[in-house]
């Protein structure tokens, strides 16, 4: 019976000592949220009855119309819809493709204005004219996940000096409606 509870004893004494001998552990938790938001994308591509656009595909894209006149030949994809005795137009067209994402908007609106002031030229984006006051309203109900083709008007005074550089930029902004 000694043997016995020596044995039972001996078997205590060992579990104690390798329950004393584990690594001791802690546990911890990371309770994670997130909102999401709609969003929409906007971004320029070239189109295929204008100029090639630098940078098509995306939200900063350039447009070079070349060398412009009254007369003459423009580059590819600029034509001149008007030409009076004191301006003259030259166009190409550019396409303003919108994505959306997480949103239940049907239709987006696509505003435009010039960054700074032109008080010698005239620019226009579908028709519109386009200044530095204020934005103005190019589409009320763009279709999203097209190209949608705009035109890109610019009226130039026929008193305008040879070699004069005309630059401005267009800022575009998309709203889902």
């Amino acid at each position: 019976m000694k043997t016995i509870v020596f044995l039972i004893v001996a078997g205590m004494v060992l579990v104690s000592s390798l329950a004393s001998a584990q690594t001791a552990t802690a546990t911890a938790t990371l309770s994670a949220t997130a909102t999401v938001s709609g969003s929409i994308s906007c971004v320029l591509n070239s189109d295929p009855g204008g100029v090639p656009l630098g940078g098509s595909g995306t939200n900063a894209a350039t447009l070079n119309f070349g060398s412009i006149s009254a007369s003459g030949p423009l580059s590819a994809g600029v034509t001149r819809p008007s030409v009076t005795a004191t301006a003259f137009t030259v166009r190409t067209l550019a396409d303003v493709f919108t994505t959306k994402a997480n949103t239940g908007s049907a239709n987006y609106t696509l505003k435009a204005q010039l960054a700074t002031a032109d008080p010698t030229n005239v620019w226009l984006v579908n028709g519109v004219a386009i200044t530095n006051a204020a934005s103005a309203t190019i589409l009320a109900t763009g279709s999203y996940a097209v190209n949608i083709a705009l035109t890109v008007d610019l009226t130039v005074p026929t008193s305008t000096p040879s070699g004069t550089n005309i630059s401005n930029i267009i800022n575009f902004t998309c709203t889902a409606n």
